[in-house]
């Protein structure tokens, strides 16, 4: 069954099917009747195999213990008489549930360190979060609560040391001298290369070019690849859910070329509607975007089927992995992409680095996208012969140094296990989410069937700037806007949304702090 295929009647539904998915061991089956979702086997994110999420839950060793009330839910032992509210922990898989979860008060349920039991691979959250610096500041007199992830995540102490490291031992122009530093630099940014083609399966370090970031990937193929093949009546194909990083690059050329942007649809819970992506393609399809996560709905595009889709017409395909690649395994020989696109700020790495992912012989059709030093292997004033790529799209000095960081924070996501990160941030998604679905006047926005980290909602009678600045003076920073995905908000009538974003260093403790905020302002308090 497609994702296009089966829509959840209530967002009760689509938690209990995650919950029961992921968390067997605590649901029971859903009792009959219309509400009830139907029994289906799970659609997985498109860019693992079909056995990646459950063996991947089953490797980290936790789930949630408290899941959403509703025919299917276990029984919770009831709170301490002295306690204001459940309080949840999570445990490891297969251990004895022998005492009742612990309980808290609403004090002690501010964000802290180690609060919750939790375990990212062998390591445990706490442990975790002593990696990242910025953690432990303190915003206005509150401890941080980063719950902006989709916008930026944080460093880890490893991408930071290994950044001085160049710059006080390596620092050098590459490809360009015969001196140490030379050498060593040029040494590491090759290094960097290698790393980034291990971490997403490319077939050679050749194919991956360093940009500036997602956006500069998009613009550098929709520019050097996609424009000259395009003549006016041609068409490209994207989604409703789009960053505005991939609609205006293809808006740009088709009005430089004549050519026709067609826009595949998105269901009441933000789930692309595959019959209708399909009957999109013509003889006229030349190319195809869109992306693997979407920013601001979180949901996971079944990218596999999309792409088979676009081959089975001709069509090459770039995936936007920008909200994927920190959360999702990817292996673009096994999706079969064209072209993928990710930043290092999103991946814990710094900011003004990013990857072009392109199979050796779409890269070496493409034309260059700037000129200069670098990508030249001969330059007279008659003509220049450039070098093959990637270096033909790297003109000028590169980001080295950003380009080494990038490859220590790939290390890092490699130490904890791209599989575990996944799976504990799907917990934290499932437990996020019914935090905030009780609050009165929350309504979730993006309730697809496969989603990653992200919880937009609005609050009834509050505008997001509102919401936001509440959080924001309880030191919780979320994105409250459009987030850059106008098209796909409209789709459900609304023009921005409070987002909070998940990565693996957050925990239950952050999103009971958020969601007792976002409670005191439906409340109509001042927190």
């Amino acid at each position: 069954m497609t994702t296009s295929e089966w829509r959840a009647p209530s967002l009760e539904g689509q938690i209990g099917r995650l919950a029961s998915l992921y968390f067997p061991e605590f649901a029971t089956a859903p009792s009959a009747g219309p509400s009830a979702a139907p029994a289906i086997t799970p659609t997985v994110p498109s860019a693992l195999s079909p056995q990646v999420v459950p063996a991947a839950a089953a490797s980290l060793g936790h789930v949630v213990t408290r899941v959403p009330t509703g025919p299917w839910a276990p029984e919770i032992p009831a709170p301490a008489a002295d306690a204001e509210e459940y309080r949840p922990r999570l445990v490891r898989l297969g251990e004895e549930h022998s005492t009742p979860p612990t309980v808290g008060t609403r004090a002690d349920r501010r964000p802290t360190r180690g609060r919750s039991q939790a375990f990212v691979g062998a390591r445990s959250v706490e442990s975790v979060r002593e990696d990242f610096p910025i953690l432990a500041e303190v915003v206005d007199g509150k401890p941080l609560v980063w719950l902006d992830n989709a916008a930026t995540t944080q460093r880890p102490r490893a991408v930071i040391d290994r950044l001085v490291r160049y710059y006080e031992h390596e620092n050098s122009n590459v490809h360009r001298a015969a001196h140490a530093l030379a050498a060593r630099s040029t040494d590491a940014y090759e290094a960097s290369r290698r790393t980034v083609a291990g971490f997403i399966g490319a077939g050679s370090p050749d194919e991956i070019v360093f940009v500036r970031g997602t956006t500069e990937g998009i613009n550098l193929v929709a520019r050097s690849f996609v424009r000259p093949r395009l003549a006016p009546g041609d068409e490209v194909v994207l989604t409703r859910l789009e960053h505005h990083a991939n609609i205006v690059p293809w808006q740009i050329v088709a009005a430089e070329t004549g050519a026709v942007i067609k826009v595949a649809p998105i269901d009441d819970d933000g789930q692309i509607e595959l019959g209708a992506y399909s009957r999109l393609f013509t003889p006229r399809t030349r190319f195809a975007s869109f992306a693997h996560v979407a920013n601001a709905l979180g949901t996971i595009t079944p990218a596999a089927e999309m792409i088979a889709i676009a081959h089975s017409h001709g069509v090459p395909v770039l995936l936007d992995a920008a909200q994927s690649a920190p959360h999702l395994p990817l292996d673009v020989r096994a999706l079969d992409v064209d072209f993928l696109v990710f930043s290092g700020h999103k991946i814990l790495g710094p900011t003004g680095i990013g990857v072009v992912y392109g199979k050796g012989e779409l890269l070496e059709e493409a034309e260059p996208y700037q000129g200069g030093g670098n990508m030249i292997a001969d330059v007279t004033f008659e003509q220049t012969i450039y070098q093959p790529a990637p270096a033909k799209f790297e003109a000028g000095t590169g980001n080295i140094a950003d380009a080494v960081g990038l490859a220590a924070a790939i290390e890092y996501v490699r130490g904890l296990g791209i599989e575990n990160i996944a799976a504990y941030e799907h917990a934290l998604l499932v437990y996020g989410t019914e935090a905030l679905r009780r609050v009165p006047g929350v309504r979730i926005v993006g309730t697809a069937a496969q989603k990653a980290t992200v919880l937009s909602f609005v609050l009834d009678g509050h505008s997001v700037e509102e919401v936001g600045q509440a959080l924001s003076r309880e030191g919780i920073a979320v994105r409250a806007g459009h987030h850059c995905a106008q098209p796909a908000l409209r789709r459900f009538g609304l023009e921005a949304t409070v987002r909070p974003s998940i990565a693996f260093y957050n925990t239950c403790d952050e999103l009971d702090a958020l969601a007792d905020v976002v409670r005191n302002v439906a409340g109509g308090g001042v927190w």
